[in-house]
């Protein structure tokens, strides 16, 4: 299977896109579909950006109103040097974007750090508060257990002290390595992905904010408990669509799925890597449609597993 070329460019993207304001800061997002039809949430990872979600978008939004957002401190929006880039910041954005556009009940698609994020929506569902109900997770490759998940040399670099430093040296060619050590082995990302990735990581002079981004992996253990407790009691349908050969959190987390999640829906896609959303995303999107059917949408029905 060659590697694919978008079917959206990144300048493109953008141009369709639109920034709205949260807490002060510009965050730049993407709205497809009619706005009568059931609402999906797509969140990316790191350290990309909503754009990740490109060959998906139309599709999606033939029968669904699809909403995408760069996080803080990814893509094009806003990477103020003194913010908390914290999940629950993350997902207090994902909620206000929802709100802002009137949605009462979503089903989410989530991928990486996207998936913490999602986790951590997932654990509110039955907090206090006024906030969209959730009414299905489908989640793509991502840390949903500390303990299997498996980062890259820089990643692990990233996070320890000499991260500020290894930060400002990153370089497209650092990058590029540590894409192409994470996709499969046929599917490898073209420079078009690549320089994409970078744009978007080094816009508002995003490499300065990654040390502080990805803290996430330490949250992922402070709160793993809550996170993973919300997949184990979830009430609601879940998904898991795993590309197999991904080096970080491949068929190895989906077998720790299986072991730890009630009634596991998993569909593996052999020879794939951790983006599958870009690396094959017709499978993905099968694979989420025939889910995605049997999902109460409406924010009046019950909860179901």
């Amino acid at each position: 299977m060659p590697s694919r070329r978008a079917r959206t460019s990144l300048s493109a993207w953008r141009e369709a896109g639109a920034l709205w304001s949260f807490r002060g800061h510009s965050v730049f997002a993407r709205v497809a579909g009619p706005a009568e039809a059931p609402a999906l949430l797509l969140i990316h990872g790191f350290p990309t950006a909503s754009w990740d979600w490109e060959a998906m978008l139309k599709p999606l939004a033939q029968n669904h109103r699809v909403f995408a957002a760069d996080m803080m401190g990814f893509g094009f929006s806003e990477k103020p040097a003194e913010y908390s880039y914290s999940t629950a910041a993350q997902a207090d954005l994902q909620e206000a974007l929802l709100l802002h556009h009137g949605v009462k009940a979503f089903v989410a698609l989530s991928h990486d750090y996207g998936d913490t994020v999602a986790q951590e929506i997932l654990a509110r569902q039955n907090e206090a508060g006024s906030r969209p109900a959730m009414r299905g997770l489908a989640l793509l490759n991502g840390g949903l257990f500390p303990e299997t998940h498996r980062p890259l040399f820089m990643q692990r670099l990233l996070l320890s002290p000499l991260g500020p430093i290894l930060a400002r040296l990153t370089t497209r060619e650092t990058l590029a390595r540590s894409l192409r050590g994470i996709f499969g082995p046929a599917t490898q990302p073209d420079d078009e992905f690549i320089d994409g990735a970078w744009e978007l990581m080094t816009h508002h002079d995003g490499r300065l904010v990654l040390p502080r981004l990805i803290r996430y992996m330490i949250e992922r253990t402070v709160h793993r408990e809550r996170w993973v407790g919300a997949l184990q009691r979830a009430t609601i349908p879940l998904k898991l669509i795993c590309g197999a050969a991904d080096p970080i959190s491949g068929r190895h987390m989906a077998d720790r799925y299986r072991e730890l999640v009630p009634h596991p829906d998993i569909t593996l896609i052999d020879g794939i890597g951790h983006y599958p959303q870009w690396e094959s995303p017709d499978e993905v999107l099968n694979a989420f449609k025939a889910w995605a059917a049997g999902v109460s949408w409406s924010a009046a029905a019950r909860p179901s597993r």
